[in-house]
Parts: C-alpha cells; sequence; structure tokens
C-alpha cells in the first residue's frame, strides 16, 4: 500500500451491543456475548465467514440488546468503534455464550438502521483516518504544542512506574513509535476511568478535543500517584512501585479504598522483605537464588498460591541464622562448678566437655562434637544436655525423634508439594536464631521406617562432620552449614541404632545410678525441687538419708531415679495435706461452746489465748486472764489429754514442725515395701543360682531355677528365651555331661549319664520378659551343678560370663550396671570373667569395696567360688604305659 492512502471500512457494518465497557480505536476489549441477537450475529457472521471483511464488526457501546427477538432494538449510541474479532471462545456453562476478543480499529457514525433481525444491520460513515504514517516528524509539526503538552505528560506517568515491567517498558516503546493521534484513544484506555469518560473521548471526533479532554485524566494519574508515594514509607531510588492499572476504577478514589491499601501494605511488606534479603548474611548461593525468587514473586497476582508459598519461602531464608552465633563461655573452672551443681556422678560427661572448653581455647574455628549419651532411662541424659548449654552459654533445642518414621522431619519437603514445610533441624535453627546451639536428638535408638523413607540414613549427612557444613534440606534447596552445631543424641541402648549411624557419632556410656549416688541426687536435686513445687519448706518435713536408702532399696529399683522422685512427691503431697488441715483448723475457733456456758463462761477467742499461754507454759502478765487460767486450767488439761488419745497419728491439730519422716510415716503413705530382699529365701534348696542380666532399663539380677524328672533325656527351657540363650543351655548340659564323672555328678538313678532316663527343666522366672545372650552361660552351669550334686549354691553369690564348650569362661558387656544391680540387691560376692577385669574400674570405690570380685577364666573356678567350701573334684588315677 503506498504511503499516505486510507483504508476503508465497509460502509455496511453488523452492530454488537455492549453496555459492559466502552472500546476505544487501538485498544482491546474482551466481552461476554448472550443475548439472542448478538448469538446470532456471531453465529452467521464470525463464525461462518470466510473473508477478512466478515470479521469487522461495529461495537456500539452504552446500549443493552434486549433479551427477547420480539423486543424492539432501543436508541443506539451515535458513535461506534469499527472492530476486528480477533478470538471467539463458545461455551455452554453456566448457559451457552460466547467470549469476543476484539480491537477497536477506527470511529463510525450511524447513518442509517437497515435491519434489526436477525442481528442488527446500519449503514455507517468512517471518521477517522486509517493510515501508515511515514512522515512522522510532519505530523508532530500539525498537531503542534497541545501534542506535546499530551507526550509529555504521558512520559511522566509511565517513567513513574516500574520499568522493570515488561509491560511498563513495552508502554515506554510505543509512546516513540506510535503516531501521536492514536495515543489519547490507548492511553485513555489503560488508566483508570469511568466508563462515562471513555464514552465522551469516544464521542470526540475531532483530535484536538480528544486532546483537551485526556490531559487532565493523565495529570489526574500522576497526582493520585504522587499522593500514594507520599503516604508511603521513604524507600531507594530503585525501589519503585508497580502499579496495576485498572479501568473503570478513579484515579482519587484509590487512597480510601480498603482493597488497595491492603494492596500498599503488602508491597511495603514486598520491598521490605527484599531490603532484608539483600542486607543478610547469607552465602552467595542462597543470595542468588533469594533474588530470583523475588523476581518471580513482584510478577505474580496475590491471588496466586504460588505466591504465598514462594513469599513464606523467602521470609524463611531471611530468618535464618547463616553467620549469626553466640560466643561461648570458655572459662574451665566455671564451668566445671556449674556442671558439678547441676549433676551429681556422670565424671565421664563432665570430662568429655571440659575437654572441648579446653580444645576451643586454643582453636577458634573447632568443628562442634557428636556425642551420643547411652544409657538407662532417668539417668539424666536429657537433662545434662541442657546442663551443657548453659554451660558453654549456647541456645539449646531438643528433638524428639521417638517414632519418626519419615525422611521429611529430616530433611524437609520439596516446596512442589502442597503444605511444603522445612525439616526438624532447619526449624530448630529457626527457632534458636543463632548457627552454634546445642541440639538435642532424643531417643535416636527409636527410629521408624516406612514407605516415606529412613529418618536415620537422612541423619547420616547431619552427623558427618565431613558432610554436614553443607547440608541441604529439600525446602531450602542451598546448602546450610551445621558444623558449629553441638549435636547431642540419646538412647537407651545401641543395638537398634544402625552401624552407619552409630559410627559417626562418639558413643559415651551413662550407666545407673549407686545407693549412694541416687541417696545425693535426692538431697541435693530431688527434694528441694519436690519442697518447692509443693509450696513446702526445710522446716515442715525432714526427710533423713536413712529414709532415703528405704525408699530406694524397698521402694524403688531401678537404674535412674524417675521413681525416687514420683515417691519422693508422693511423701510432699501427703505432708502438704498434714500442713493444709493444720493450718485450717489453727485459723477455726476451738471450743466455741465455752461461750454458751462453758468453762466460766468466757468466749472461745479468751479460751484459746488461755489455752495458748497454757500448753506453752508461758507466763501470764494480763492481770484480767489470772483468774481464767486458775479457773481454766483443768478444763483445758483434760481437753489436751483428750485431744492426744483421740487424734495420735493426725499430725495436723497442728502438726508439730517439721514432720519427720520415718519408716513407719513411709509405709502408711506409700503403702507395704514393694521389693523385698528374697534372695537367701529362693536359694533355699538345690537347682537355683543368680545371673546378672543387661537390659536397656538397667542391670537386673536374674534366677534360673532347674528341676529333673525321670523321662527320655529331653530339655526343656522355659521363660521367653531367645536362640543364644537357648544354645547356652545347651552349651552347660553338654559340658556338664563329659564332666560328670571329674565332679561325681550323677542322675537320680546314679548313672554318670545325667540324660539317661531323666528329663531336666530350666526356667527363667519373669517369663513375660524376652531375654536373650550367652552371659547366662556360666549361671545355668552352676544351677545344673547344684542340682546334680544336691549342693546349695550361695546366697550371696551372682555370676555372669559366656562359656564355651572346653569350659572357658569369656567377657561380656555391661559390667557396671550388672554390677550396681547385684550391689542393690544386697549381694556380696560377683563371679565376673577375668577378662572383664578392666571394667571395674568405671565402678565406684565404695560398690567395689562392699563387693567381693571373683576373676575366673575357666567354669572349674566358677563352680570352686560359687559354693561353700570349693566344689570336689575327682583325682586322676596316673596310669602306667607299659613299655613290652
Amino acid at each position: 500500500m503506498a504511503a499516505g492512502s486510507a483504508i476503508q471500512i465497509p460502509s455496511r457494518l453488523p452492530l454488537l451491543l455492549t453496555h459492559e465497557g466502552v472500546l476505544l480505536p487501538g485498544s482491546t476489549m474482551r466481552t461476554s456475548v448472550d443475548s439472542p441477537r448478538n448469538m446470532q450475529l456471531v453465529r452467521s457472521r464470525l463464525l461462518k465467514g470466510t473473508s477478512l471483511r466478515s470479521t469487522i464488526i461495529g461495537v456500539i457501546p452504552n446500549t443493552s440488546d434486549p433479551t427477547s427477538d420480539c423486543d424492539d432494538l432501543p436508541s443506539l449510541h451515535r458513535i461506534g468503534t469499527a472492530a476486528l474479532a480477533v478470538q471467539v471462545v463458545g461455551s455452554n456453562w453456566p448457559k451457552p455464550h460466547y467470549t469476543l476478543l476484539v480491537t477497536g480499529l477506527c470511529r463510525f457514525q450511524i447513518l442509517q438502521l437497515l435491519k434489526e433481525k436477525p442481528y442488527p444491520v446500519a449503514e455507517v460513515e468512517q471518521l477517522d483516518r486509517l493510515e501508515q504514517f511515514t512522515n512522522q516528524h510532519k505530523s508532530e509539526e500539525e498537531l503542534g504544542e497541545l501534542s506535546e503538552q499530551f507526550y509529555k505528560y504521558a512520559v511522566q506517568l509511565v517513567e513513574m512506574l516500574d520499568m522493570s515491567v515488561p509491560a511498563v517498558a513495552k508502554l515506554r516503546r510505543l509512546l516513540d513509535n506510535l503516531p501521536r493521534e492514536a495515543l489519547p484513544d490507548i492511553l485513555t484506555s489503560i488508566i483508570r476511568t469511568s466508563n462515562q469518560e471513555k464514552l465522551q473521548i469516544l464521542d470526540a471526533v475531532r483530535l484536538e478535543e480528544r486532546f483537551k479532554m485526556t490531559i487532565p485524566l493523565l495529570v489526574r494519574q500522576i497526582e493520585g500517584l504522587k499522593l500514594l508515594q507520599k503516604t508511603r514509607k521513604p524507600k531507594q531510588d530503585d525501589d519503585k512501585r508497580v502499579v496495576a492499572i485498572r479501568p473503570n476504577r478513579r484515579i482519587n478514589h484509590i487512597p480510601s479504598t480498603t482493597e488497595d491499601e491492603e494492596e500498599e501494605e503488602d508491597h511495603d511488606d514486598v520491598v521490605m522483605l527484599e531490603k532484608k534479603i539483600r542486607t543478610s548474611s547469607m552465602s552467595e548461593q542462597a543470595l542468588k537464588v533469594c533474588l530470583k525468587e523475588m523476581k518471580r514473586l513482584k510478577k505474580m497476582p496475590q491471588s496466586m498460591p504460588e505466591y504465598a508459598l514462594t513469599r513464606n519461602y523467602l521470609e524463611l531464608m531471611v530468618e535464618l541464622p547463616w553467620n549469626k552465633s553466640t560466643k561461648d563461655r570458655l572459662e574451665i573452672r566455671a564451668a566445671r562448678i556449674l556442671l558439678d551443681n547441676d549433676h551429681y556422678a556422670m565424671e565421664k560427661l563432665k570430662k568429655r566437655v571440659l575437654e572441648y572448653l579446653a580444645v576451643r581455647q586454643l582453636k577458634n574455628n573447632l568443628k562442634g562434637p557428636i556425642l551420643c549419651f547411652v544409657g538407662p532411662p532417668g539417668v539424666g541424659k536429657t537433662s545434662v544436655g541442657r546442663s551443657i548449654a548453659k554451660t558453654l552459654g549456647r541456645e539449646f533445642h531438643r528433638i524428639a525423634l521417638g517414632g519418626v518414621c519419615d525422611q521429611s522431619d529430616i530433611r524437609g519437603h520439596r516446596r512442589t508439594y502442597v503444605g511444603s514445610m522445612p525439616g526438624r533441624i532447619i526449624n530448630g535453627l529457626k527457632t534458636v536464631g543463632v548457627n552454634n546451639p546445642v541440639f538435642l536428638l532424643d531417643e535416636v535408638d527409636k527410629l521408624g521406617k516406612s514407605l516415606q523413607g529412613d529418618p536415620a540414613a537422612a541423619l547420616l549427612e547431619v552427623l558427618d562432620p565431613e558432610q554436614n557444613h553443607s547440608f541441604t534440606d529439600h525446602y531450602l534447596n542451598v546448602a546450610f552449614d551445621l558444623s558449629q552445631v553441638l549435636f547431642i543424641a540419646t538412647a537407651n541402648t545401641t543395638a537398634t541404632i544402625p552401624p552407619a549411624l552409630l559410627d559417626r557419632m562418639e558413643v559415651i556410656q551413662v550407666p545407673g545410678y549407686t545407693q549412694e549416688e541416687k541417696i545425693e541426687i535426692a538431697h541435693r536435686h530431688l527434694i528441694p525441687k519436690q519442697l518447692e513445687q509443693h509450696g513446702l519448706t526445710p522446716q515442715q518435713i525432714q526427710i533423713p538419708q536413712v529414709t532415703t536408702l528405704d525408699i530406694i532399696t524397698r521402694y524403688t529399683r531401678e537404674a535412674g531415679v524417675r521413681s525416687l522422685d514420683r515417691k519422693l512427691g508422693a511423701i510432699c503431697r501427703a505432708v502438704a495435706v498434714k500442713v493444709a488441715e493444720g493450718q485450717h483448723k489453727e485459723t477455726k475457733p476451738d471450743h466455741a461452746e465455752l461461750g454458751e456456758g462453758g468453762c466460766c463462761g468466757i468466749d472461745a477467742a479468751v479460751y484459746a489465748l488461755v489455752r495458748h499461754e497454757f500448753e506453752n507454759k508461758q507466763t501470764v502478765t494480763n492481770p484480767k486472764l489470772d483468774f481464767l487460767l486458775l479457773d481454766c486450767k483443768e478444763h483445758v488439761t483434760e481437753d489436751t489429754k483428750s485431744e492426744s488419745i483421740s487424734d495420735t497419728a493426725d499430725l495436723a491439730l497442728p502438726p508439730e514442725m517439721p514432720i519427720l519422716i520415718d519408716f513407719h510415716a513411709l509405709k502408711d503413705i506409700l503403702g507395704p515395701p514393694m521389693y523385698e530382699m528374697e534372695v537367701s529365701e529362693r536359694l533355699s534348696q538345690p537347682g537355683v543360682a543368680i545371673g546378672l542380666a543387661w537390659t536397656p532399663l538397667g542391670g537386673e539380677i536374674m534366677f534360673v531355677e532347674a528341676s529333673r524328672m525321670d523321662g527320655e533325656g529331653q530339655l526343656t527351657l522355659t521363660g521367653q528365651l531367645g536362640d543364644v540363650m537357648k544354645e547356652s543351655a545347651h552349651l552347660a548340659i553338654s559340658w556338664l555331661r563329659s564332666n560328670a564323672k571329674r565332679y561325681q555328678l550323677t542322675n537320680a538313678s546314679g548313672s554318670f549319664d545325667l540324660l539317661d532316663n531323666t528329663d531336666i527343666h530350666l526356667h527363667f522366672p519373669a517369663g513375660a520378659v524376652t531375654k536373650d545372650g550367652p552371659s547366662a552361660g556360666v549361671t545355668i552351669v552352676t544351677c545344673l551343678a547344684s542340682l546334680f550334686s544336691g549342693r546349695l549354691v550361695c546366697s550371696d553369690v551372682a555370676m555372669t560370663g559366656e562359656i564355651t564348650l572346653r569350659g572357658l569362661v569369656l567377657p561380656v558387656g555391661g559390667i557396671k550396671d550388672k554390677v550396681l544391680a547385684a550391689h542393690r540387691a544386697g549381694l556380696k560376692r560377683i563371679i565376673i570373667p577375668q577378662r572383664n577385669e578392666k571394667d571395674l574400674e568405671e565402678i565406684a570405690l565404695n560398690v567395689r569395696q562392699d563387693l567381693t570380685f571373683v576373676l575366673a577364666s575357666c567354669l572349674d573356678e566358677v563352680l570352686n567360688a560359687a559354693f561353700d567350701g570349693g566344689f570336689s573334684v575327682k583325682p586322676r588315677v596316673e596310669r602306667l604305659n607299659s613299655k613290652l
């Protein structure tokens, strides 16, 4: 087409009647079509047309199409817009309709309505010229100053927006590339204007009139943006606001609407979040990821679900302590005093903490150790972790791992999932706010495994000093340094911890307490704590050490002190009842009936005073009370006697302070003793021996009973025994059968074949408890030797050790817990393997002094120590070999 030639629209146009918006030349509008005439226009003209000419229609604004074909057309607006139908989309829900996307071409004027059905068609006159302007400078000269003023305001408005937004940058380019004649219509359709104002622009046929009407709209928009900028907090130059320019909204109403105020606040939050990201001390990789996510966040509408997810992610990244840490307290002497005050005994743990402090003094960038405290419940593994954090001056955070069976609890969920969240490690760091806390991984031996993964395997990266400097949580998806975190894991046993995980931790055994240690712990920590919790004072209750020992030996039998703590709490509650009753009765008037003709006709208050003076044997200095004492002395004495007889056991009338807790009080409060010293009674016949067993709850003594009867040589084992213990029983009977002649062991018929016509039954009491392990071998041998020899095993002897078919005694584990269990049970002599002699150094000196240890390397030594007078062995007769 030649330059300057005009483009003409058809003289007859089908009319599309709209009332929702106003289409201006150069702009695009999406409109819904559901009325009969408009639907017929789309079906007959747009969908069946084959030429470009058939896609040009006339859009008449501010006119509603009648809902029925029978209704007459309303009066049509005089000026319309010739439009090109770009897209047609049909739908049947909720009712049949079409959605049209139309682009305005030029204005036209209706000359005559040619027909109304099936859709209106009119003869039109084109009002605007559609030309290809090649000489832009010439057109600018013709438009004059009005065009320049309009262009200046348009550029000022666009430059107030954020040029980093692609739509704003494109609009800025259009201002320079489009003809000036098209700009008023385009900008009017973009900025916030009402339908009535757009109708006025549409009706302005003269170009100069359009410029004059559009410039005030631009000025109003600019003033509105300036007002918004003044109401916001001052920001840096690069923090420009992206304004969502919507049609049909007046700019001067924006500050007063609730919706826009919320948008304003939200935008301020986003700007502040970006500022926090840039000023944070996160790693370079994390900063790069956060800035990328921030760009995506700015482009997202707030209604998108991903908007909230992205914002939560960025807020978490800002809150994480990337380089924030606490300063360690490295004074070893103060740390030792603090640890000793918080915990009694536990020398290994205290020594390890002091070693860490000493090395930290010499090396500042020391990686945090990964410790694992293994011991029975109630020995203070969790509380000592809290004390370590207090000693170091660090934050403390506990993570309970018991029953966790999803690896996402450790590593977090990927952000592609709904409801995703970081793992417990990252959440803990967010909670404490520093990157060098003390993390207590409680009950690490009780981790589970499921279809969601193995959390124990996920902990391998966390607890590996060579890897945790770049721990990657699935939610963060960037590396975080955990090397400064002091990890402390607790467990009751190492048997259920995977070997790979156990290899990464420094295991420190925390055995049970001795009786002396429990007494010290009770009087240093438990009793003061219970008195404080129950509102009592040492002037109201006294618990001697003898009573504490009775509680430990007769009412609790455990490795830790939890049951002891509960028993002390029960005693304090009982004393609190007595004290409360005593205070209540002291506040009541005593013997009020005396005021009604009682002693000397005095009232109850005076009588109470007289009684108080008399009982305390004080001199009454008030002359008015002398005669009262003389007259009422006899009555008070009788009354006191009656109370002492009737309420001897009632400590609250009022109780004598302090209340002393003795054995009789224990029996009244806690009931009869739960444990008795039954060792000697149970060893009153042959075929019974005492063994020592280790459990996750601490050491225990274990009785082994044996009996024999006529039969076919079968061995019966009962007591829920494991395979290893069953094999130990078979080893024991085989060794005794092979050495029966040597020890003169016979069955009921006198045969050295112990199983000849004889059945043997071995039973391990507490049949509801599963038992397994090789350490019961020497006990089974001793029990069977007692059965076949008819001799009693010493009642104060316990033993442990693994046996072989050759009669050797092999070392076993858990010696300290087993020795403490024997000590609690009142046993005096313990037989252990000779190779376990080194383990005796871990036992307290006072316990070793109370016990006698027999170190055995073979079963001969075990039997000699287990029976009074030893176990006789038939001397061997030396045979002379003939040389003939």
